[in-house]
């Protein structure tokens, strides 16, 4: 597959490597600040983007570049009607009108918070075990992830998903808390921490805490290749599907309808 990246700073360089290992050909690499991307578009210029993929032959589309830019991109590159990736986070409370723009301009998005396939194991097993922790109230949750320090949006999407998976599998907590308590928390108030430390790609812990004892679930990246191989996989899956029918355009899709 012909493939164009947008974004192309130390995610979109190894989504480039991870492409070309499974044999594909990167097309255009569009950024606004990298040197060595094929394509420079001004800052925030979402029409500059789709007219350098769409002079690039693409075949299909990743983009991970930065939640300011997001919406402007996807706004520009869904009318295209290539199959689009979205990796970036930060557009949470975006997804119905991309879904809405997606069925107006007949175009095809997949978007997930991790498309590690390590950490949508992890959704899986906290879901579970949320459910097995129900009949025990002594057992409070709490969720903590920590990043490297030049990531641009706190929490993580990968914690929300989280977060949200314990609030659809609990009766216990129905608020999720992303800053920081300035007086005791409520009990139905579920706390997601964030650090910001260093080069760590990426780690997300679930705690289930009584007086008696500590249950941890956690899920550490060694890297970024696992997030790179997981979108490069996603862009397959979604081109392969809408061709044979068993996704259709026009709509937003999660990791759940791929994998």
């Amino acid at each position: 597959m012909k493939i164009a990246l947008v974004g192309y700073g130390k995610m979109g360089h190894m989504i480039e490597e991870c492409a070309k290992s499974l044999g594909h050909e990167v097309v255009a690499t569009v950024d606004v600040i990298a040197e060595d991307a094929s394509c420079k578009v001004p800052s925030g210029d979402g029409e500059a983007v789709a007219r350098a993929v769409k002079a690039s032959g693409a075949e299909g589309v990743i983009e991970f570049s930065h939640p300011t830019a997001v919406m402007g991109n996807i706004k520009a590159l869904l009318p295209l009607g290539l199959p689009l990736v979205v990796g970036t986070t930060g557009w949470n409370d975006k997804h119905e009108e991309v879904n809405q723009l997606a069925a107006d301009c007949g175009g095809v998005i997949m978007t997930s918070s991790n498309f590690s396939i390590g950490v949508n194991m992890l959704y899986k097993i906290i879901a579970e075990a949320v459910k097995i922790m129900e009949d025990y109230p002594e057992y409070d949750i709490a969720t903590w992830e920590a990043h490297h320090n030049q990531k641009a949006d706190s929490p993580s999407g990968t914690a929300l998903t989280i977060a949200q998976t314990i609030l659809e599998n609990t009766k216990k907590k129905d608020e999720i808390v992303t800053d920081a308590f300035h007086e005791r928390p409520k009990a139905n108030q579920l706390h997601v921490s964030s650090t910001r430390c260093g080069s760590i790609p990426g780690t997300h812990t679930v705690f289930f805490d009584s007086k008696a004892d500590t249950i941890e679930i956690t899920h550490r990246a060694r890297s970024r290749e696992g997030f790179a191989m997981g979108a490069v996989h996603a862009l397959e899956r979604l081109s392969s599907a809408v061709k044979t029918g068993k996704l259709v355009k026009g709509k937003l899709y999660g990791m759940q309808d791929l994998f």
